[in-house]
């Protein structure tokens, strides 16, 4: 048990590079956070911010593949927060976490600036779907804060020349892409198709504050080998396979930031 979580379990992420507790009947971690993790261009030195870390496995995954950043996690739930700190600490990696909602950020958080804020929003509208069983869960997957909540957050606690890096549904880009119009360019797009010729299912999405560089429309990350379950068995194909059982960086477009604005 863990702070009003409910039994945990310890699973492998990174091919065991990591350890991470997570509950059994709560919010668990897909691949998601680890693609998202993989997808943020940050350089050592740098200072990361993610908002609704939950129990930190994005922030973990991408301090496992860059070192010396100075890692912040704000997370609305406190057993989720908790859950973060303790993964951080078993596993000998830095994350400071603090309790409250983006909205709102604490004062502590909003004297701060960096040089990027990853997010994996929830996928759905309050009212959409009809909420599980489990709160925590429930909080995870369907919205309180708005869509452009979290991105408004984000963008506000950049520093000029930072970037904002998200994962969501690929039907939800057009919000994405209107959320951060006017304050935010050099939009990368990256779509996650399950296979060769289907329709991307995830998008990721990276900008930069201030930017008036145009959107890049990169080549889609397929995520498995065959045209069908019963040709592959669900095995991941190359790339993927490299980001989620090596923690390898998801590289296509820009590189680490330029640190001109430091």
């Amino acid at each position: 048990m863990d702070a009003g979580l409910g039994p945990l379990s310890r699973d492998d992420f990174l091919g065991g590079r990591l350890r991470l507790w997570q509950p059994v009947n709560g919010y668990r971690a897909a691949i998601d956070p680890v693609l998202l993790a993989a997808f943020v261009a940050a350089a050592p030195g740098e200072r990361v911010l993610e908002l609704g870390c939950g129990a930190g496995i994005a922030s973990l995954c991408l301090a496992a593949r860059v070192s010396g950043l100075t890692l912040r996690g704000l997370e609305l739930q406190p057993g989720y927060a908790a859950l973060a700190r303790r993964n951080a600490a078993e596993n000998g990696l830095a994350l400071d976490v603090c309790e409250g909602d983006l909205r709102r950020p604490p004062a502590a958080l909003r004297a701060l600036g960096f040089h990027q804020v990853l997010a994996n929003p929830p996928f759905h509208p309050a009212g959409a779907v009809t909420p599980p069983d489990d709160p925590g869960r429930d909080r995870a997957h369907r919205e309180e804060a708005t869509l452009a909540d979290w991105i408004a957050c984000g963008l506000r606690r950049l520093l000029p020349g930072g970037r904002l890096t998200l994962i969501h549904r690929a039907e939800r880009l057009g919000a994405i892409l209107a959320a951060v119009e006017g304050a935010a360019g050099a939009v990368e797009i990256l779509p996650v198709a399950p296979r060769s010729g289907a329709a991307a299912a995830r998008v990721l999405v990276r900008c930069r504050k201030g930017s008036a560089a145009p959107l890049t429309l990169l080549p889609p990350l397929i995520l498995h080998r065959g045209a069908s379950h019963a040709e592959d068995d669900g095995a991941y194909a190359a790339e993927p396979e490299a980001i989620l059982r090596e923690g390898a960086a998801l590289s296509r477009g820009a590189g680490p930031a330029d640190r001109s604005f430091l």
